[in-house]
């Protein structure tokens, strides 16, 4: 009896923290994404390599200076993240978000056991106002998520 007690508690715990594991490509870029979008870049960078840290701390700069009106413009968009593709240490996330319908791309890269967001100069596009990233991708692990954003303070 305390046998079946015993391995009945050890599978819980294994669930529960299978299940809790923050450490997927999908719940950083979660992170990363919410973390742009509410223009709380220290979470955004906290699951970021550090040529992205680099980018953050320039969008950062510039989002100081917008009226309090263009910063709650960009905390209303939403984020749908469409699918999760890994391969190995890279795993590539499309989402799109409330104020653009065409699908985006974040690179998330596994960098000391952890994934991390590498979003560069050359995957931006700002044109738009959105952020966007580069449209490779690489194995599908289908996963659909919704996550609160920001604007890019322009009007429409």
């Amino acid at each position: 009896m305390k046998k079946n007690a015993l391995l009945s508690l050890s599978f819980v715990f294994i669930l529960v923290f299978t299940a809790c594991n923050s450490n997927t490509p999908k719940a950083a870029a979660e992170k990363f994404l919410s973390g742009i979008y509410q223009l709380d870049y220290s979470a955004a960078k906290a699951v970021a390599t550090e040529d992205t840290r680099k980018m953050l701390d320039m969008y950062e700069q510039f989002t100081q200076n917008l009226p309090d009106s263009n910063k709650m413009q960009f905390r209303k968009i939403k984020i749908d993240i469409k699918s999760v593709k890994e391969e190995k240490d890279n795993a590539t996330i499309t989402y799109v978000t409330s104020d653009n319908p065409h699908e985006q791309t974040l690179h998330m890269i596994k960098q000391n056991e952890k994934w991390m967001a590498h979003w560069t100069k050359e995957d931006a596009k700002t044109d738009s106002g959105e952020i966007q990233v580069d449209q490779s991708q690489p194995t599908d692990t289908g996963a659909t998520s919704t996550v609160t954003p920001i604007d890019s303070g322009k009007t429409k």
